[in-house]
């Protein structure tokens, strides 16, 4: 029996994978793709129609320096199995998501990003080189000097390039993993965007919750926490398993508006009313939900979507309201509402979704149609902005949006591994490249 495959945002129910990385050359009608740890909220993870290949087991890290801070994994090892080797010896990513809980490949495919974009950019940063293995049995060590093209657009690529085995990346120096928190609330939104030039150019880390329920004067208030490696944070716990579980699917939606509306007023009747700093634990700061396994599940059979953006700093403002506003507007409530800013950073991947600007991530339960209207119309305020959606976080946006979000979307099609395929990808750039194709037949066909 296969191992289960499952997105994290449990909207649909994927059948069981067999694949093994030993079956990437011998062919698939439909495609291969790689499977990290499931931590995309969507489609980029899977392949419905044909196979996916299964990336931990007998993932393992293969070397460190702890006097350089170079090392080389397996693509299936856990960023949470790195820093629990790395951490005693005084390192700690450059860059990392909200969960640890990721694999090594599926960063670099995803080319994450993390509460600190504003001073290092994205994952892709890290990467020295990895191994990419192609579909013909070829093996390239890929890196910004060799193979270039396919190390960036394997960087951000979805795992559409290939099979990337391994890879070496750089970790950085800090005196403790701990962080030295600053955190204060915000009576508006205007309170966040009037604090954040001086918070980000002050600090390593930043990243504010937004209380998406409160409307009137205190319109997107919220707590903003900024953060850099404490000097004096002493010895840092090592990561931990999950102290908390949901072991199964509740029959309806825990985080509803009423659950929701008390959870916010005690957040932010908590934090204080003054920038207040404190010594945190690392993983209460970077990846606080890692301590509940399956935390997804409270949202209820259904699933949930994440509906994450990026749009210009010059109307950030502005669209932040619009967007929060919107889901207001149709009766949803968001559990996890987070802004961060992207700095002026150019990735080193072709398909990345960072650029710079402000960057709002909210999260739905599923509630069917309504809820897939509501998203619509939060895709026209992005696309209006002149913003992205994030592929790796998404399970619907049209090929339409996809496009406005990443019109290099034809130089990446040029790199795709032909034996690649995903779900994300079928329902986007292919039907775009059918549309056009189709297009160019009725073209020539008129001209003849």
């Amino acid at each position: 029996m296969g191992t289960a495959f499952e997105s994290w945002g449990r909207v649909v129910r994927h059948p069981r994978g067999k694949a093994q990385v030993t079956d990437f050359t011998g062919g698939a009608e439909q495609g291969f793709l790689a499977f990290g740890n499931g931590r995309s909220y969507g489609d980029t993870c899977h392949n419905d129609r044909g196979r996916l290949i299964a990336m931990q087991p007998g993932a393992a890290i293969s070397a460190f320096d702890p006097d350089t801070g170079i090392l080389s994994a397996d693509a299936g090892v856990l960023l949470s199995d790195i820093l629990a080797l790395v951490m005693p010896h005084g390192f700690f990513l450059e860059v990392t998501p909200g969960t640890a809980q990721v694999t090594l490949g599926g960063a670099i495919a995803n080319d994450v990003h993390g509460k600190n974009h504003h001073r290092r950019g994205t994952f892709g940063g890290s990467v020295v080189c990895f191994v990419l293995l192609g579909s013909d049995g070829v093996r390239k060590t890929c890196s910004a000097d060799s193979h270039t093209a396919l190390f960036e657009a394997s960087i951000g690529g979805m795992g559409l390039t290939g099979i990337i085995e391994s890879a070496t990346i750089r970790l950085m120096k800090v005196a403790s993993a701990n962080v030295r928190q600053t955190a204060f609330r915000f009576n508006s939104i205007d309170g966040y965007f009037d604090a954040i030039d001086d918070i980000d150019a002050a600090h390593e880390y930043s990243v504010a919750w937004i209380d998406q329920l409160a409307r009137g004067s205190g319109l997107g208030r919220g707590v903003l926490m900024a953060g850099d490696h404490a000097e004096d944070g002493g010895p840092a716990k090592p990561p931990s398993p999950p102290k908390l579980s949901v072991p199964f699917s509740p029959p309806v939606n825990l985080l509803n508006r009423l659950t929701l509306k008390a959870f916010n007023e005690l957040y932010y009747g908590r934090a204080p009313k003054q920038p207040t700093t404190r010594i945190v634990p690392w993983a209460s700061y970077f990846h606080p939900l890692d301590a509940i396994t399956g935390w997804n599940r409270l949202y209820g059979p259904r699933g949930l979507f994440q509906h994450q953006s990026v749009y210009p700093a010059v109307n950030a403002r502005e669209t932040t309201i619009a967007l929060i506003e919107c889901a207001q507007n149709h009766g949803a409530a968001s559990f996890l509402t987070v802004l961060k800013r992207f700095g002026d950073f150019s990735s080193p991947g072709l398909m990345s979704f960072p650029r710079p600007g402000f960057t709002l991530t909210l999260d739905f339960a599923n509630s069917g149609e309504r809820t897939l209207k509501m998203l619509d119309a939060l895709d026209d305020i992005v696309l209006n902005a002149g913003g992205a959606l994030n592929p790796y976080k998404d399970h619907r946006m049209s090929p339409k949006m996809f496009a406005a979000s990443f019109p290099q979307w034809r130089q990446m099609e040029a790199m795709r591994d032909p034996a690649v395929m995903s779900d994300f990808w079928r329902r986007t750039a292919m039907v775009l490249s059918e549309g056009e194709v189709f297009a160019s037949s009725l073209d020539q066909a008129a001209r003849a």
